[in-house]
């Protein structure tokens, strides 16, 4: 008798987002996402010749411009 291997939970959001997802995500432009990625606001890795965006990348945006919105009250 074989015992079959626990199924992992496939989690329900991508670990990474190619940039017309994080576009979607963000609600911003390609020449916004272009801009940031640029400027080192948000981080991106390489997967072969693809450019992908993970989303702690996203998370992390998203928590500094919560941080800078506090600093400017």
């Amino acid at each position: 008798m074989t015992l079959a291997a626990p199924e992992r939970a496939m989690p329900t959001e991508p670990l990474l987002y190619r940039v017309s997802d994080a576009m979607r995500v963000l609600s911003m432009s390609r020449t916004v996402i272009y801009d940031l990625i640029r400027t080192g606001r948000l981080r991106t890795v390489n997967e072969g010749r693809a450019r992908r965006i993970p989303a702690s990348a996203i998370n992390e945006y998203i928590a500094l411009l919560e941080r800078e919105a506090g600093e400017q009250k």
